[in-house]
């Protein structure tokens, strides 16, 4: 194609004149110069980092991904841990892991953006983007393996709208964890690159990634692994407690009053589900976990795929998988990971041992989990920090990196603040003593990224706490520099983030934290049974959208309740799956007071989470009053990623539709409608005469009572698409006039066979599917028309319709947010659509659009604002076009990134990087730093 010579030129697009197309947009306002000013200019998104660091030996460079901040880091290393800062180039959102194919070539894989960033680091000064692979939903880690190490694989869930395939949401026995393969030397000219295969994992979603010694092989594993525990439905527990074979004692409270009938967790002992007293469930269970953890792929196949039989996989790892690295001298694999004790029943049973952080070393096919705080005495409690025995304790061990002779493992202790040493065989062996000594502390906290430089006698580390790299001098274990990376994030974020994690401060015994559970600000996967037999109960004001015809309040034996995530909180008043963490029992408050107050108040209602800290992580006292609040601020920012399953246009497919028509308009027998105590409202009214809240999707915070045995607040619907895998439920026998039909999941209550979650829908995770929630559940309203939708084919229609809509549920972000596209002259015939889709997606104000025009001389920022133009970072250059934007990027050496962002954000990630006020390229001009505002 031959370019207008206008635009035949070199160097940075403020050089090009504008175009007839750019002329036109000018002589007519755009839609603003800064979209969204209303919105808050950072998103808050908690991604976990997971090899975020590399490293480039001959060169002495080190890469760091700054997760915050959308950038890769360029740095020399010198001998005296000297970093010096060479380029930075915008990558996606949340980049959470980096690898180098070659020296010159890094790639980036971003969380959020659902992408991976090719950048070319020939020049370190100016490192570039010059191609964007799309992959599946959340990629976590990247590795490179194969002939000639030529092959990237990456670890996604299974699903996404850039997969193009059916990812079987809704069938049994499917796997939930894909790892993405490309030849990196034939990316191909499709829009997202043409990947050699996609392998998927029998797991749930993946995680961690390593390569054998050589790179035939390289081992995936499971994150949310799970332990082989489910839950059994209240309906399958005889009620009347253990004199009638139903739940385990004590079945009664500090006041003698019995509990409500709740459901039980059992675990699978190797021949059949047990409960606590070693009592069979095996008949009620109607699938099995195989618990595959790891598994084994052949990098040398053409295409590679996955190590057939029990050799090519591993179970009993763990229950939550971090990270994963091989030992260059022996080949033997260690897993970092946590495993909990879910099977036990009751708070003050777990107090201060819940989970335990371990190392598991898979050894051939010999499975060997090592307890790194072994030294814990487990039967004290609630010594008050800091103590000896918090001091020898690792908690949250997440990345790992072994020396080059295979003898000495370093393992960051995320929970700790620290970086264990561990010398290999003793680890091995079990023979190794927990011991103060053998630790590095690190002054950030929350290192998460390490990086082996032998050379030098150095261990680089990145501290996701205060965003920074930390550089260790091995030999006399300290560390010797800290740098701060970039930070966007609002002061009252990185004041908080640390009280989420810090064992060593929130934890007696130094090795439990509130993300050994609630992961990543998110959740684990499994159900607990936290009640408390000595406890008493707590009041629940609501308001009701249906009163209980019982007293209203929480008993303290609660039964099994999954996990709850930490995202989304703001707005949807009251906590835990009862409302129990509520501001509306607070003196003077009134229940029903929105958008702040009383029960309205998540402040308030957060800060009733404080009393866990000394009954569950078996801390000496609570938290301050400061640090309370302070963690709060934290958690209430939190936000849940764009829906992985709904449309990029935005757009429902036809059965998608007709169950949200059915959920918006159809009424139950109740005479109300799914959406009237389900709330959807992304723009809400809060309650006073205009006042707009944040939206509410699935509650607005009400409470209600659907014959239950307790009564419950309406539950949020904006994660249900993360809670699929687990398939078979038995029969839980509604009652004898209801048709046969209605209990059953996918036509039968037969054994499913194999599955990769224990745990599924309704408060307890007991219900296995959407559909046999709306089957079982609502029809206890009216056996003969559940819920209002009909019996027979017509019903079961209808019951399918609507899990495809819930699905596909709104969240607070629109699906297209975080979609990339690179444009060059290779995808230039290509990625058109895609960028139509997203501009026009900006334009219905869903999402803030950035372009990075990249060429050989400079990275130009740009921002959409409206109307076919957008606005670039210096203060005085007229607008650009799109079409001009677009002819641009046909020119040698050049490529336009297009991203879309959350409201807000778009001023600070496409035009002025610090928030000083002064655009990037005013300030590159003078020789001045974007990212720094001083």
């Amino acid at each position: 194609m031959r370019l207008p010579a206008r635009l035949a030129v070199s160097g940075p697009l403020i050089s090009i004149p504008i175009t007839l197309a750019a002329v036109a947009v000018m002589a007519t306002p755009a839609r603003a110069d800064d979209p969204s000013t209303s919105a808050p200019d950072y998103t808050l998104f908690e991604s976990g980092p997971v090899r975020p660091l590399a490293r480039a030996v001959s060169r002495q460079l080190l890469f760091a991904a700054n997760i915050p901040d959308g950038r890769l880091e360029v740095f020399a290393t010198g001998a005296q841990g000297r970093l010096t800062p060479l380029g930075s180039v915008a990558v996606g959102l949340e980049p959470v892991a980096v690898a180098l194919r070659t020296e010159e070539e890094v790639w980036v894989v971003n969380h959020l953006s659902d992408s991976v960033s090719v950048v070319d680091v020939s020049d370190p000064t100016r490192p570039r983007v010059v191609r964007t692979l799309l992959v599946g939903d959340e990629p976590r880690d990247i590795v490179f393996a194969g002939p000639g190490r030529s092959r990237a694989f990456i670890t996604t869930a299974h699903r996404g709208q850039n997969i193009g395939f059916d990812p079987q949401l809704t069938t049994p026995g499917v796997g939930r964890a894909d790892v993405w393969v490309f030849d990196a030397n034939c990316l191909g000219n499709t829009l997202g690159g043409t990947a050699l295969r996609v392998i998927t994992l029998f797991s749930d979603t993946p995680r961690a990634l390593a390569v054998s010694r050589d790179g035939s092989r390289v081992y995936a594993a499971a994150f949310l692994s799970g332990n082989r525990t489910t839950t059994l439905n209240e309906r399958l527990i005889p009620d009347g407690g253990i004199a009638q074979g139903g739940l385990p004692p004590p079945n009664v409270d500090a006041r003698g009053v019995p509990q409500p009938e709740v459901g039980l967790i059992v675990r699978y002992d190797g021949t059949q589900w047990i409960d606590p007293l070693g009592r069979a469930w095996s008949s009620s269970v109607r699938l099995s976990l195989p618990d595959w953890d790891v598994f084994a792929i052949d990098a040398n196949a053409s295409p590679p795929v996955l190590v057939g039989g029990d050799k090519g996989r591993w179970s009993g790892v763990g229950t939550v998988l971090y990270g994963m690295v091989v030992n260059p001298a022996s080949g033997k694999i260690y897993v970092s990971n946590t495993e909990a004790r879910n099977d036990v029943r009751f708070e003050p049973t777990v107090r201060g041992h819940f989970v335990e952080n371990r190392i598991t070393v898979l050894d051939g096919a010999r499975v060997l989990p090592r307890h790194l705080n072994k030294h814990i005495d487990y039967s004290t409690c609630c010594a008050p920090v800091p103590n000896p025995e918090n001091d020898r304790s690792l908690a949250l061990p997440l990345d790992m990196a072994v020396s080059r002779d295979g003898h000495t493992l370093y393992v960051a202790a995320f929970g700790s603040s620290k970086i264990g040493v561990f010398r290999t065989d003793e680890l091995e062996r079990d023979s190794f003593v927990p011991d103060a000594r053998n630790h590095i502390r690190v002054s950030g906290g929350g290192p998460s990224g390490l990086v082996i430089d032998e050379s030098n006698g150095l261990l680089y580390a990145y501290t996701r706490f205060d965003n920074a790299l930390s550089v260790i001098d091995l030999a006399l274990r300290r560390e010797i520099a800290h740098t701060l990376l970039h930070n966007p994030e609002p002061p009252e974020v990185i004041r908080g983030r640390r009280l989420l994690y810090d064992a060593a401060y929130t934890s007696s015994h130094g090795d439990s934290a509130c993300a050994s559970c609630h992961v990543s600000g998110d959740f684990d996967g499994l159900a607990w049974d936290l009640g408390d037999p000595n406890g008493l109960p707590l009041a629940v004001p609501g308001p009701f959208v249906i009163t209980p015809p019982f007293a209203v309040e929480a008993h303290p034996m609660k039964g099994p309740m999954v996990t709850q995530s930490l995202r989304g909180m703001a707005n949807h008043g009251p906590m835990h799956w009862r409302g129990d963490r509520t501001g509306g029992i607070l003196p003077g408050a009134s229940p029903s007071q929105q958008p702040d107050g009383g029960s309205f108040d998540e402040r308030a209602g957060f800060r009733q989470f404080n009393p866990a800290f000394a009954g569950l992580l078996g801390r000496s006292a609570p938290l301050s009053d400061d640090e309370i609040n302070a963690l709060a601020e934290f958690a209430l920012r939190i936000t849940y990623p764009p829906n992985p399953v709904r449309r990029l246009d935005n757009s429902l497919t036809a059965d998608e539709q007709a169950g949200r028509d059915f959920f918006h308009t159809q009424p139950s027998t109740l005479g109300a409608t799914c959406v009237s105590c389900h709330v959807l409202a992304p723009q809400a009214n809060a309650g006073a005469p205009g006042v707009i809240a944040p939206g509410f999707f699935g509650t607005d915070g009400h409470y209600t009572y659907v014959k239950e045995s307790q009564i419950f607040k309406i539950p949020q619907l904006r994660n249900l698409y993360q809670k699929v895998g687990m398939f078979g439920m038995a029969d839980t026998s509604i009652g004898p006039s209801l048709p046969t039909s209605l209990s059953l999941a996918s036509g039968d209550n037969q054994f499913t066979g194999a599955q990769v979650r224990g745990f599924g829908y309704l408060h307890d995770g007991s219900v296995d599917t959407i559909y046999r929630f709306h089957s079982n559940e609502l029809a206890r309203q009216s056996p003969t028309n559940p819920g209002g939708i009909p019996v027979g084919p017509a019903g079961d229609t209808i019951r399918r319709q609507l899990e495809r809509y819930l699905l596909a549920f709104d969240t607070n972000l629109a699906p297209v947010v975080g979609q990339q596209v690179t444009l060059t002259a290779a995808t230039w015939a290509v990625a058109g659509p895609r960028i139509d889709l997203l501009v026009a997606r900006a334009e219905r104000g869903e999402c803030d659009l950035i372009a990075k025009a990249d060429s050989l001389l400079e990275e130009e920022g740009l921002l959409y604002a409206g109307r076919g133009a957008f606005r670039r970072d210096r203060a005085a250059a007229p607008l650009a076009s799109d079409a001009g934007l677009r002819w641009w990027a046909l020119g040698p050496g050049r490529s336009v990134t297009y991203t879309c962002v959350p409201l807000g954000s778009g001023l600070r990630l496409g035009l002025d990087r610090d928030g000083d006020g002064r655009l990037d390229g005013d300030e590159r001009d003078i020789g001045s730093d974007p990212a720094n505002p001083g």
